[in-house]
């Protein structure tokens, strides 16, 4: 895989494992640098050092030698020789030393040393062993006149021998430091460069991050920023920078495209609602119209037919009353029909009057406390009912309406349940109410004669009737009114077919927010006769 692949992270784990190499070569560089650096430090202080210290003391210790020899040879006596004995002594301790402080590398050292013992044995030979030998045997003359008789040769051969160990001393320890010296300088150079390498690490990676990072998500942003201000369209793309950001720049195009196609069904459906809405603005403005024409009906209605319609239905009964029984039986039958078509015909105005006016002429809503318009429509409904009619009701709640609407509602369902009676049979008329969430449920259930499932639609229609006009009275408005006056309150109203005997019709108003619920203490009232 090539470099241009290579992840954010792989480049960042490359890059520190390939300068933590570089720093643990130069740690362990360093490390062998700093332990020859010790060994050459060993070799000033701890070598070099004492043996040149032992060489000063060798070459004292000769000095005593040759010393106590002329002493003892001068005045024979023994205690003289006592220096000479001791240089012997400090003589062997210190080429002891000397020798365990050299190591295998020191040669011109060990083979100074071996020609300043051979030297020192010589003198000893030759010189100084030949005038105790004298003093001892023919007296203190003999050996002055054997010393001042001899050369010093001996001796200055004893010194420059040790004086060239000391050289060689000098060098092991002039190399010592100066190897000491180049080591320390060397681990300066390795820690300059190890800091010059975690520094342009550090800027190689602030660029790498620069390069790779910064100015891909800087780019990236601007892309976005056009896109935000409404160029939907521009395809953002991430032209350099790691596979992280370009398959960040492929998501966030990905997302773009849904936004934009998303956004052309926004516009799609906005005209299409544009459409609908101009549609229903053409529906609204001809529903305007032909209210208006349904509102100048009504006042033609209310105003100009009721009137010649009075004049007609008067004029027939001024003629039933003035000529019945002058004329003969058909003529009675013709003027009966006349009257009864011009009074059937005031009340379908009327009625019609009636549900044209609901919602269109309005008092407002109030709370309307049901008891009390059930109370109402039993007044209103006390004559018809009889006297062996029983109207019941539960508590029923208060609601938002208007009162003469709702008194209509009632006074229309109760009435109906009145009117469709059952032969031989006490109507009984019962009112309920339950709350089920936000509205109220209301059920009016008699003991009628009920209505057919077939016709559980049909009923709620206006001037539909069930039955012929000589069976039961009235126009076939009335539940197309109840009907309208309960989806004008916000509610809905519905036929059970599954009941018997009698009917049961249900519907809906809304509940008023925030208030509770009624007892369902059950409240009876039976309309008697006065």
């Amino acid at each position: 895989m090539s470099l241009h692949h290579w992840s954010l992270r792989g480049r960042i784990v490359a890059l520190c494992a390939m300068v933590g190499l570089i720093l643990v070569g130069l740690g362990v560089f360093a490390a062998f640098t700093a332990a020859e650096h010790n060994n050459q430090l060993d070799d000033v202080l701890n070598r070099a050092g004492p043996m040149r210290a032992a060489g000063e003391s060798l070459s004292t210790a000769v000095v005593d030698q040759e010393t106590g020899v002329r002493g003892y040879a001068i005045t024979g006596r023994d205690a003289n020789l006592d220096p000479y004995r001791q240089g012997r002594s400090d003589e062997d301790a210190q080429i002891k030393r000397i020798e365990s402080l050299l190591k295998p590398g020191d040669q011109a050292i060990r083979d100074s040393l071996e020609q300043v013992k051979n030297r020192i044995g010589a003198w000893h030979r030759e010189v100084a062993e030949p005038v105790i030998a004298t003093v001892q045997r023919d007296g203190v003359q003999a050996a002055q006149e054997q010393i001042e008789a001899g050369s010093t040769t001996r001796f200055d051969e004893v010194r420059t021998a040790i004086g060239e160990m000391q050289g060689h001393i000098q060098v092991l320890r002039d190399k010592g430091a100066q190897a000491a010296k180049d080591s320390s300088q060397t681990m300066v150079a390795i820690e300059i460069i190890a800091a010059a390498i975690v520094v342009l690490t550090g800027v190689f990676l602030l660029l790498l991050l620069d390069r790779l990072i910064t100015r891909p998500i800087l780019d990236l942003a601007g892309q976005v920023r056009r896109v935000a201000a409404g160029d939907y369209q521009r395809h953002i793309e991430s032209r350099f920078g790691v596979p992280e950001l370009v398959r960040l720049a492929e998501d966030v195009d990905r997302m773009r495209q849904q936004i934009a196609s998303e956004l052309d069904e926004v516009r799609d459906t906005r005209q299409q609602v544009e459409w609908v809405n101009q549609q229903l603005q053409s529906q609204t403005e001809e529903l305007t119209r032909s209210n208006r024409d349904l509102e100048q009906f009504a006042y033609v209605a209310s105003h100009d037919l009721q009137e010649p319609l009075r004049k007609v239905a008067s004029f027939c009964q001024l003629l039933q009353r003035r000529y019945a029984g002058q004329l003969d039986e058909r003529a009675d039958q013709y003027i009966g029909f006349a009257v009864d078509g011009a009074q059937r015909m005031q009340r379908l105005i009327n009625d019609l009057l009636a549900f044209s006016r609901i919602g269109r002429l309005t008092s407002g809503f109030t709370d309307v406390d049901l008891n009390k318009v059930l109370g109402e429509v039993r007044s209103q409904l006390e004559s018809r009912a009889g006297a062996d009619a029983a109207i019941s009701w539960s508590t029923l709640p208060t609601v938002e309406g208007e009162e003469p609407l709702l008194t209509t509602l009632f006074v229309n369902l109760v009435g109906n349940s009145l009117k469709f009676r059952r032969p031989d049979v006490p109507p009984e008329v019962r009112i309920s109410a339950e709350r089920d969430g936000d509205e109220w449920t209301f059920n009016v259930r008699d003991n009628g004669i009920g209505i057919e499932a077939e016709f559980a639609d049909k009923v709620f229609l206006i001037f539909q009737r069930l039955h012929a006009r000589d069976a039961y009275d009235g126009t076939g408005i009335g539940l197309a009114i109840v009907k309208k006056i309960v989806e004008y309150h916000g509610g809905r109203i519905w036929l059970d077919v599954d009941v018997t005997p009698g009917a049961s019709i249900w519907f809906t108003l809304p509940a008023l927010i925030g208030a509770d619920e009624p007892g369902e203490e059950l409240q009876t009232r039976e309309v008697v006769d006065a």
